[in-house]
Order: structure tokens, then sequence, then C-alpha cells
């Protein structure tokens, strides 16, 4: 899923919100939804562009590091499978 707004352009907006911007005025003007912005505060909140950035390729390594365990537990699985209906 493409996603419309980048954490470079989060960012910003949130911090419009600390600098005192109501949030329905700040969800009017990037005609986002108040779960978009409450979503968003909650994840990027207090970060800077460079800490999201670091912090979607951490969670991005996470999940393909998820994948290959996954699949190496399958493959033991199925290794052990194999061996038993040997013996």
């Amino acid at each position: 899923m493409k996603k419309r707004f980048t954490e470079e352009q989060i960012i910003p907006i949130l911090k419009e919100a600390e600098a005192g911007l109501p949030v329905k005025e700040l969800c009017r003007n990037y005609n986002i939804s108040d779960a978009t912005f409450y979503t968003w505060r909650k994840k990027y909140g207090g970060l800077e562009v460079s800490e999201a950035r670091r912090l979607k390729a951490l969670e991005e390594e996470n999940a393909r590091l998820k994948k290959l365990l996954a699949e190496s537990m399958l493959d033991s699985e199925a290794l052990k499978a194999a061996l038993n209906r040997k013996y």
C-alpha cells in the first residue's frame, strides 16, 4: 500500500500541532482524519526526521528477520517430519 505522506512530511505536520495549531485545523489543511493524526503522533511524536527514517529501516529489517525465522522454522519442521517418516 502506497502511503500519501512520508515521514519527512509527517514530522513537520506534528511539529505544527506542537507549536499550537489546533488538530482540527491541521486535519482540514492536510486533508487527513483525526485518527490518522493521532496514529502519527503515537508513532512519530517527538522524533526528528532522521530518527523516523531509522525507525522505518529497523521495522523493515525486523519484518525481514521474522520472515527468515519463519522460513527456517518451517524447513526445520519439514526435515523433522521427513526423518520421522523414514524411521
